[in-house]
């Protein structure tokens, strides 16, 4: 029956590489992807899935299902179609979104013979208010018995861990006054970024190697004649772990007040965009997804292994919840990194395409393998509730 699916994802190759370059051509940001919903769904629907749009009310979110009306496991594809702005498709999630669907089309030709639930779930905004954040904490994903998308690159490279990030946002509001005349009426909002800065660079020898704590000063003033009554930093700070990240943004927190205090300013602090967990591997089926690779012709010399050098993913949440991988795929034979306009380009690319039906072929032939043995899920699902345990043990909680 795999030879069934191959076929079923060759024949349809002209589609998708049509619904990947209309996303593509048309980029849409975060929560407003209404056209690449629109048509991601509409396929899924003529392929016989059953979708619901606007899933925990995010507008261009979907959950689509084939049901085979069968028992058996339900195996999740992820597909993503936000844009950068600007860039537009830089980051290649008009193949993600065309290759999730394509693998969920691809298994469900064969589902009424194995058995089993074939999800695609409609993601929006991964690059800033990331969907799945919002439906891994409502529950969408639990139900699942494994979760996977695959990510374009520049290279073959094996599913591994993200960095843990929180985005923090710190408002100062100081009191205006002429800088010349009477700069002593005044109070500074802009010293309370500045100094909020030096407090940080001096608490970077005091954290892991891990961590990244990175910012910018999105409002400082409007004029050098006026003190800056209000004025605003923006931080990622990211870790490997979230339990780590909540240490180290509570010392940055600490860093801001303690500008603040210094330059009699008063501060407010909020999220600017949604925290991402750490992708955490089930190394079980990242094995099973490579097997499927090596076996549609990639050389398993030319598959590398993680390199954990891909910033933060909304994926990580989801692999808290259920068992998950996010592996990468070659799209482009020269180094182009990922938002930049020549991965852009890459990702529209005769190549692109060919690396999309390669993705979708072996995330379905791996959905495959997970619905027909179920030893294989057994120790897919072992080394999931394994570290569940361990994470709980070391933050003291006794429940999922």
């Amino acid at each position: 029956m795999k030879e069934k699916i191959i076929a079923v994802v060759e024949e349809l190759k002209p589609r998708f590489d049509e619904i990947s370059h209309y996303i593509g051509h048309n980029p849409e940001l975060g929560h407003e992807e209404v056209k690449a919903c629109t048509v991601l769904t509409t396929e899924l629907k003529k392929h016989g899935f059953a979708v619901e749009t606007g899933t925990c009310q995010l507008p261009t979110a979907f959950t689509a299902v084939f049901d085979s009306r069968k028992p058996g496991p339900s195996i999740g594809f992820m597909a993503e179609y936000d844009a950068l702005p600007e860039l537009g498709h830089a980051c290649g999630h008009n193949l993600i979104g065309t290759m999730s669907i394509a693998a969920g089309i691809g298994l469900s030709k064969v589902l009424k013979e194995i058995g089993g639930k074939v999800f695609v779930y409609g993601t929006p905004a991964e690059e800033t208010r990331g969907g799945k954040v919002t439906m891994a904490k409502a529950g969408v994903f639990d139900h699942l018995d494994a979760a996977m998308m695959v990510h374009p690159y520049y290279c073959h490279q094996k599913s591994g861990r993200s960095l843990a990030m929180d985005a923090i946002q710190f408002e100062f509001y100081g009191k205006s006054a002429h800088a010349a005349a009477a700069p002593h009426e005044g109070i500074n909002a802009l010293d309370g970024v500045l100094q909020t800065f030096n407090n940080i660079n001096a608490l970077r020898q005091y954290v892991k190697p891990d961590v990244r704590i990175h910012g910018i000063i999105p409002e400082g003033g409007k004029a050098a004649n006026v003190v800056p009554d209000y004025a605003v930093a923006q931080f990622y700070v990211r870790a490997s772990t979230r339990q780590y990240v909540n240490e180290v943004t509570e010392k940055v927190k600490a860093c801001a007040q303690g500008a603040a205090l210094s330059t009699g300013t008063r501060l407010e602090m909020s999220n600017y965009e949604f925290s991402y967990d750490d992708m955490v591997t089930n190394h079980t089926l990242s094995t099973i997804y490579t097997d499927n690779l090596v076996s549609l012709g990639i050389k398993e010399e030319d598959i590398f292994e993680d390199a954990g050098d891909h910033g933060s993913l909304d994926m990580g949440n989801v692999s808290h919840v259920v068992a998950s991988i996010h592996p990468y795929i070659k799209i482009c034979n020269e180094y182009f990194v990922c938002h930049t306009h020549e991965f852009k380009e890459a990702a529209l690319s005769s190549q692109g395409q060919e690396a999309l039906i390669l993705g979708a072929k072996t995330m379905a032939l791996t959905g495959y393998d997970l619905l027909t043995n179920a030893s294989l899920l057994e120790k897919v699902k072992a080394e999931f509730n394994e570290r569940i345990v361990l994470e709980n043990n070391k933050t003291g909680m006794h429940d999922k």
